[in-house]
């Protein structure tokens, strides 16, 4: 990699993305998608590893027929608010464990209930598999919250494929008449189908190539043409209405940098409320990759206080 190629980046972000783009294969392609998978298992946390020495109860669910894996602060008297989060992985990889080892700082600082859903992936299940099984999970939440120890408030999270699913998944339970939801938080969600034909630059850890393999697993023939509902890809909206305060962070350096951005402009000439972080520097997923870098603790600190300050806003 060329010096002048990565001055988009952030120097603490710069240094071991070498490393970093050489840990699993890249670009993803249902070739390499076999492999990516297994990598994804081999590395996923176990229960020892996200209990956090006892300080989070675990607890694997079923709702309906889509698995879940609930977290909440272990002893907390009292119910709480809830978090239902839907995992990254380009829409044909990850699992409900993949994000948590960053996520559970959630449970532990916002002193909230997580409920992770493992919803089906593509290509072996597409367009509506993915959000039918959120849209389920997070009706589930709602009419369980009692026994999950959630007080009524919900917020709905997801990170890239997961944020694209979360932002589908609130028009999804807008349209159909559920109830107020608390905040929607979208992490470098993955919004459009229609961008898949940028130049690749090698800092991309998620470029426009594994983009094009994602989309096409999900919506096949139907990808970038006229009739992609907005239920499969959010960018598609044409009414962006009564969706619950969000919050909207990315990179500069992030292939869905604009899109993103359009996204929260949009909700906001809607009559909405949004709050956009757009990170100086980083790259797709760089909070998780490099966490002890200062742009990651900011990302992460900047999500939690957006937390806090929604749900107290609920109250």
């Amino acid at each position: 990699m060329g010096g002048g190629e990565l001055d988009a980046v952030d120097p603490e972000l710069r240094a071991p993305l070498p490393e970093i783009m050489a840990a699993s294969p890249r670009p993803l392609t249902l070739e390499v998608l076999p492999a990516r998978r297994a990598l994804g298992a081999e590395l996923a946390p176990d229960d020892e590893v996200l209990a956090r020495d006892g300080r989070i109860a675990l607890e694997s669910r079923q709702a309906g027929e889509v698995g879940v894996l609930v977290a909440r602060p272990a002893g907390a008297a009292g119910p709480l608010p809830g978090v239902v989060y839907l995992h990254g992985g380009g829409m044909i990889a990850g699992d409900e464990r993949s994000d948590l080892p960053a996520v559970l700082d959630w449970v532990e600082q916002a002193g909230v209930v997580l409920v992770s859903v493992a919803y089906r992936l593509a290509p072996e299940h597409p367009y509506p598999a993915g959000v039918e099984d959120c849209h389920a999970a997070l009706a589930w939440s709602f009419a369980h919250a009692e026994e999950l120890g959630i007080d009524g408030r919900l917020v709905l999270a997801g990170a890239s494929a997961g944020g694209g699913l979360a932002a589908a998944t609130a028009l999804l339970h807008r349209d159909r008449g559920g109830p107020e939801l608390a905040g929607l938080m979208l992490i470098c969600p993955m919004l459009d189908d229609r961008n898949v034909h940028a130049p690749v630059r090698p800092y991309e850890t998620w470029s426009s190539i594994s983009n094009l393999t994602g989309w096409t697993a999900l919506l096949g023939a139907a990808r970038g043409g006229p009739d992609v509902p907005p239920y499969a890809a959010p960018a598609r909206a044409t009414d962006l209405t009564g969706l619950p305060p969000a919050f909207i962070d990315v990179g500069t350096a992030d292939l869905f940098l604009t899109e993103d951005i359009t996204f929260a402009q949009r909700i906001c000439a809607a009559g909405g409320r949004a709050d956009l972080h757009v990170w100086a520097g980083g790259y797709h997923g760089f909070e998780a990759l490099v966490p002890e870098a200062a742009v990651s603790r900011a990302a992460r600190a900047a999500r939690i206080d957006w937390l806090r300050r929604i749900l107290q806003a609920t109250v």
